[in-house]
């Protein structure tokens, strides 16, 4: 199965007819050298167009779509395509309507650009993803070339990046129109990118002041040698490639691969023997969850089943091949074949693999085998165990530059805003310096696969430090000129809000009294960091959008998540904020299965003398279903000197609950829906002591509810939006609380932008602020608008 490639550029009287005839720039930059890409050129006109009556079994004339061999047969006519002779391929006469009839048949002609496209890719020799519609050429090169570093006159700097992209700019006449960016700009983009949080007032000022010219060097240096900073921030880019996620229930198997993933990038675990780890787990520590994917409930499609996961999964992040159509069907957007798809998911698989075709069973096993045989053959009466060793070696291996190259254009994209490969996930097409590409990842090869090698070697280059160039792709191609201006990610935004506030979220665990403050990526996604990107993940994501939408400016506006936490934000920064009491009683997670609970029993007794109020929370913990939920307080009852008295004796006392609270009570017992709160006066009675036996509902057990709930018992009001206090410190330490005005403006925009108000700031932001009776002497409801003002601003939200 050899992958096959061709490369030819359109004849000089071709490009001349094409000026003549004035079909615009986009054709003409493909024919002087920009290929078409037939998945996103070509493809989508013969699909719109064709496909509906040339495929499957019944393709009108013989002629079918579905491969470049196809097209090459043709039908009852001939052939559909001459690669490289546009002019004498039906195709082309059938479009033109030289020959008759005109296709589409019976429909609207294509236009005169779509024909040129079609044209121009046959020219080109008809290239059907990475390898030609001509059967007798060569392979796909896998082996890295390692081009010279170019020895020219430097545009930006000795750096071999900048070496490669003087010589790009030069081959293309370009003349870089600005230069790096500022010091205060480096130490941002710098934070950002290696610990995912902006620099504080006092580290920028420190940055600013060093005298040393290699100090932007130390400064990468310093923050690469943070393991936990680093870690906690990277390992959001690694939960999108590998699926992995927090505070996320399926129904089906799924397994978590934070702890291992966690101390990879702490100890910076080299990527080949990540991924090794990855697709033949064989040490007690290594994560199976990746290869073991999502077993969904109930029937599914047979491309969804795990051993197709890994194959999609491990193709898409590790080599930049999209296997997801070609696990129902032979693609139609690229060359694998169903066959191909089922031969890599064979290799994780318990037992052979019958290949599936949109669901109808062939009656043919699959052979295991990689996506190259160049790389080897792969053992075919072998167990699992040898199978998932073979791939993991075949994945990994120096001769498959295709592993390196594609790790490497990520990175890349992640750094610079667009990667030297886009989209980051068809690595057949072309980089815009393909010899950039070869040499950083041969370089990356060299230097043992180590990712912080490969961001200090990008960051250290004038390239990455050039100021942003705000410009989107042209219809004619897109040309580097610089570092695109980034939107900050979802955890980003969280952790740069919680570093200039000091208003960290909370991890609750699940035994009692169990919190613990924590990055943004350690908690379950809200609403908030869902429109701001976060991907649910139960796929892979490679990227994420970047455009704004109208559900992240309506939960930026009046969203819940963010309201909450620049209010607690705001009372921090002026000096009232206060921790709230810890509970007398937290159950932790009840959900009814004594082998899941945190307790051992669910049974309480606490003092309550010298209370005069008490407050009895049951919260929801994600239940699957919490509408049928209902959490148990049974035999509740208070003792005290003039005897016992049950809590539903008190009911009539309860002050609140929450609006969707259900509440039902027998003669025993009490069952409420949560979230519910009762507040109960207990001055004058003399109690002594509450005990109750707290669980869920037998109904509640059912599996497709999976009830989680918690209960709480306050003798002292709580701060209901933080009901276990934490036992850690906070990431960072929290900043000072303002001493006036001035001072907090001036900390909020060096935070915030690194950089001073302007003088128009700073009349809107004193004009914002009321004085108000807090050690600031600020109105903690005029700094929340402040801190939303400065929050919302594109140089807080962007990294330029």
């Amino acid at each position: 199965m050899k992958r096959i490639s061709y490369h030819r550029t359109a004849s000089a009287p071709v490009k001349i007819a094409l000026r003549y005839i004035g079909l615009g720039s986009w054709i003409g930059a493909h024919l002087l050298g920009q290929p078409v890409s037939y998945s996103h050129d070509v493809h989508p006109i013969l699909a719109q167009r064709c496909l509906s009556c040339h495929t499957g079994s019944s393709a009108q004339g013989g002629l079918s779509f579905e491969s470049g061999e196809a097209l090459l047969r043709g039908g009852v006519s001939g052939p559909a395509i001459v690669p490289g002779a546009s002019a004498e391929s039906l195709l082309v006469q059938r479009v033109r309507g030289a020959l008759s009839p005109r296709m589409p048949f019976g429909g609207e002609p294509l236009s005169a650009g779509q024909i040129a496209v079609i044209e121009t890719w046959i020219e080109q020799g008809a290239h059907w993803g990475s390898r030609s519609v001509e059967p007798d050429l060569t392979s796909v090169p896998l082996q890295l070339s390692r081009p010279p570093v170019p020895d020219l006159d430097l545009l930006l700097s000795s750096h071999p990046i900048d070496r490669f992209v003087s010589a790009y700019w030069t081959a293309k006449t370009i003349t870089p129109g600005h230069g790096v960016v500022p010091d205060a700009a480096f130490a941002r983009r710098t934070y950002l990118d290696l610990w995912g949080f902006v620099p504080s007032p006092s580290q920028l000022a420190d940055f600013e002041s060093d005298e040393r010219s290699d100090k932007r060097t130390r400064l990468i240096d310093r923050l690469l040698a943070n393991d936990r900073h680093y870690a906690d921030h990277w390992i959001s880019f690694w939960n999108d490639l590998l699926r992995n996620d927090e505070g996320v229930i399926y129904h089906g198997q799924r397994s978590s691969i934070s702890t291992w993933l966690l101390d990879s990038l702490r100890n910076n675990r080299s990527y080949d023997k990540m991924v090794r780890a990855l697709l033949n787990p064989v040490d007690e520590d290594d994560p199976e969850g990746f290869l073991m994917g999502v077993t969904w409930r109930g029937t599914i499609n047979a491309s969804q089943r795990p051993p197709i996961q890994a194959a999609q999964n491990s193709a898409q992040v590790f080599l930049g091949i999209n296997l997801k159509c070609a696990s129902c069907h032979d693609s139609f957007i690229n060359q694998w074949k169903l066959a191909d798809s089922y031969g890599l998911a064979s290799l994780f698989s318990d037992a052979p693999l019958e290949l599936v075709r949109c669901d109808t069973e062939l009656g043919t096993m699959a052979k295991p085998a990689f996506l190259y045989d160049e790389l080897g053959v792969a053992p075919t009466n072998a167990s699992r165990r040898d199978r998932q060793e073979f791939a993991a070696r075949v994945f990994t291996s120096p001769e498959n530059g295709r592993f390196a190259r594609t790790m490497v254009n990520r990175y890349w994209g992640r750094l610079l805003g667009r990667a030297l490969v886009e989209p980051v996930d068809e690595m057949d097409r072309t980089a815009w310096s393909p010899d950039l590409l070869e040499w950083l990842a041969a370089e990356f090869v060299t230097n043992g696969y180590d990712l912080k090698w490969l961001l200090k070697t990008i960051m250290t280059s004038k390239t990455y430090q050039l100021a942003s160039v705000d410009e989107m792709d042209q219809a004619d191609g897109y040309v580097f000129r610089g570092p695109r201006p980034r939107r900050l990610t979802a955890e980003q935004f969280a952790d740069s809000v919680s570093a200039i506030t000091g208003e960290w979220p909370v991890l609750s665990g699940n035994a009692p009294g169990q919190a613990l403050y924590s990055r943004e990526w350690r908690q379950k996604s809200s609403p908030l960091t869902r429109a701001l990107g976060r991907p649910i993940r139960d796929q892979v994501y490679t990227t994420r959008n970047q455009k704004a939408t109208t559900l992240q400016a309506l939960e930026m506006v009046n969203g819940r998540t963010l309201t909450r936490m620049l209010e607690r934000a705001a009372s921090r920064q002026v000096g009232t904020f206060r921790e709230g009491p810890r509970p007398d009683f937290d159950s932790g997670v009840v959900t009814g299965n004594p082998a899941r609970d945190s307790r051992s029993n669910g049974e309480f007794d606490i003092d309550v003398s010298g209370a005069d109020r008490l407050w009895l929370i049951v919260t929801n913990e994600g239940s699957y279903d919490p509408s049928r939920v209902f959490a148990v307080l049974s035999r509740a009852n208070f003792t005290g000197r003039h005897g016992d008295v049950r809590l539903l004796d008190l009911s009539a006392e309860v002050r609140s609950w929450s609006e969707r609270a259900t509440v039902e009570v027998d003669a025993d017992s009490v069952a409420v829906t949560p979230p519910v709160e009762f507040e109960i006066d207990l001055a004058g009675r003399e109690l002594e002591r509450f005990r109750s036996f707290v669980g869920v509902s037998q109904e509640s057990r059912k599996s497709d509810i999976n009830p989680r709930v918690r209960f709480f018992v306050f003798t002292e009001e709580p701060d209901r939006r933080r009901l276990v206090a934490p036992t850690n410190d906070p990431p960072l330490v929290a900043p000072a609380a303002a001493d006036g005005p001035g001072t907090l403006v001036a900390n909020l925009y060096l935070y915030g932008v690194a950089r001073e108000a302007t003088p128009d700031e700073l009349r809107a932001a004193k004009a914002m602020l009321a004085e108000g009776e807090s050690p600031a002497g600020l109105d903690p409801r005029s700094v929340e608008d402040l801190l939303w003002g400065v929050f919302m601003s594109p140089d807080f939200q962007f990294i330029r």
